[in-house]
């Protein structure tokens, strides 16, 4: 097959790489101590009620379980985005990815996240880690935002958002940004993609290079489409969501093998492991995934969107078995990870997240967060304390009381008016702080994520789900069609 080589990188990434590196040579010199290595195990569209760790009845992941006993579960955990891309933007800078445009999935071949935000790679590649990315990146395809371009030595993996697990010629195609690349090089695989993601990852840390290592191991697991091997289904015969069984069975054991490949190598007492999803999942009608017993799924900004499981393990600083029930973002992975390595702030621009392990330990009181925000082109939330308030661009608000209604049910609104509008103008004061979106949700979708948040506020059943779902409703409606403003 022919060979595909991305375009050299600018010379302005060159120059950004570079005086990244001389800001923080100093903080090398100045910090001895064993630093920890750092990985960051993402796994895509999982539910919430889909790891037996999360309290599923029908899905056993004995191996994620195991990493949950030796750390912590974090029990009211989210990440800053409800979708995929502007999820990964906001953990990978430890920035609500709004700062600086990334409020909607980034389009395919024009543009990524933008070139000034400074990764957890530059800041920890810059102190002398070895920085590693395996799986998918969806931070943009152009060469000026492949992970090698953005901090990262290594990459294997691919730029898109999703792809076969098995190889396919359309796909692995040198043309294609679903392909997989080693680096620049376009690349053909065998067998399973997850086994194969796996494969490298232990080759990786398995490596006789000395420096502490970075890896953000992202695997494309349990994303659509709804691939598993022959013998994963057959294990999972008659099970009602056999595909998403068998996918998850096999995260699984990949799991369990990294855990393995560190303990055989004695690097899992001072290596940090983070496991969550980069957002919600996606749902019966999509993956099969169950978010139970949160309302909404991946795209909305109802629990089910944005509250996930998390996971983090360090067994040299923090004692397992803990559940851990304070409010905590996705953005905290950042602060966490640099203040492990000996580091404060580095990047020069204001960081959401914050140091989760003095919490951890005891050593500070109250939660890492009083608030948490998210948008997304007309929907929008905010979390204060126990409430959480949901707004829809030209339908309204909703409040509601997480501590007693978890599953977003009974609107506050008329009953807590005061709380109602301060929160409201919470979320104003912290929208002043943002920029314009640098880019728009696909149009064919715009409409149909409103109908989804206008029908969960009200607690119906969405009309139509999808594109091709809204389709159908307004032909067999057409009258309604036509009074519809969205």
């Amino acid at each position: 097959m022919k060979r595909k080589t991305l375009k050299v990188t600018p010379w302005r990434q060159y120059f950004r790489t570079l005086l990244t590196l001389a800001i923080t040579t100093l903080a090398t010199i100045l910090y001895s101590a064993e630093r920890p290595n750092v990985l960051l195990i993402l796994v895509d569209d999982a539910g919430y009620n889909d790891f037996s760790f999360m309290g599923s009845k029908d899905f056993d992941t004995p191996h994620i379980d195991r990493l949950a006993e030796s750390g912590v579960i974090f029990t009211d955990a989210h990440v800053s985005a409800t979708v995929c891309s502007p999820s990964r933007a906001g953990l990978i800078t430890g920035r609500y990815q709004q700062r600086f445009g990334h409020e909607n999935n980034v389009p395919p071949h024009t543009t990524g996240m933008d070139v000034e935000e400074s990764t957890l790679g530059d800041v920890l590649g810059g102190v002398g880690y070895r920085t590693i990315v395996i799986g998918k990146w969806h931070l943009g395809n152009r060469s000026m935002y492949h992970p090698n371009t953005r901090g990262f030595e290594t990459f294997y993996g691919f730029l898109e958002g999703a792809r076969d697990y098995f190889p396919n010629p359309k796909v692995d195609d040198p043309e294609n940004f679903r392909a997989m690349l080693d680096n620049r090089l376009q690349v053909d695989f065998e067998g399973y993609l997850t086994d194969v993601l796996t494969d490298r990852a232990i080759e990786e840390v398995q490596s006789e290079d000395s420096r502490p290592w970075f890896m953000f191991l992202s695997y494309n697991a349990v994303h659509t489409p709804m691939h598993a091997k022959k013998e994963d289904l057959k294990r999972f015969e008659g099970h009602p969501r056999q595909k998403l069984a068998a996918m998850t069975y096999s995260l699984d054991q990949n799991v369990g093998r990294m855990m393995s490949a560190l303990e055989a190598s004695d690097q899992l007492d001072n290596t940090i492991v983070y496991f969550l999803s980069d957002n919600g999942g996606a749902g019966m009608n999509n993956n099969q995934s169950s978010n139970e017993p949160l309302k909404g799924w991946k795209g909305n900004k109802f629990e089910g969107g944005h509250r996930v499981p998390f996971i983090m393990s360090w067994p040299a600083e923090i004692e397992g078995g803990q559940h851990y029930d304070g409010l905590t973002s996705a953005l905290d992975i950042f602060s966490t990870s640099i203040a492990a390595a000996g580091l404060k702030e580095t990047t020069g621009k204001p960081l959401d997240g914050v140091d989760l392990v003095p919490f951890l330990k005891g050593e500070e009181a109250g939660e890492p967060h009083e608030t948490l925000f998210w948008r997304k082109d007309q929907m929008a939330a905010v979390r204060k304390g126990a409430h959480k308030l949901v707004r829809l661009e030209g339908y309204g608000y909703r409040l509601y009381d997480l501590e007693n209604d978890l599953g977003e049910s009974v609107d506050l609104s008329d009953s807590k008016p005061d709380l109602l509008k301060e929160m409201a103008q919470d979320l104003t004061n912290w929208e002043r702080a943002l920029v314009v979106p640098y880019w728009w949700e696909e149009e064919r979708w715009t409409s149909v994520t409103y109908e989804i948040h206008r029908a969960l506020m009200d607690n119906e059943e969405p009309r139509f789900r999808s594109p091709d779902e809204k389709e159908a409703y307004l032909q067999a409606n057409p009258k309604k069609g036509k009074k519809s403003k969205h």
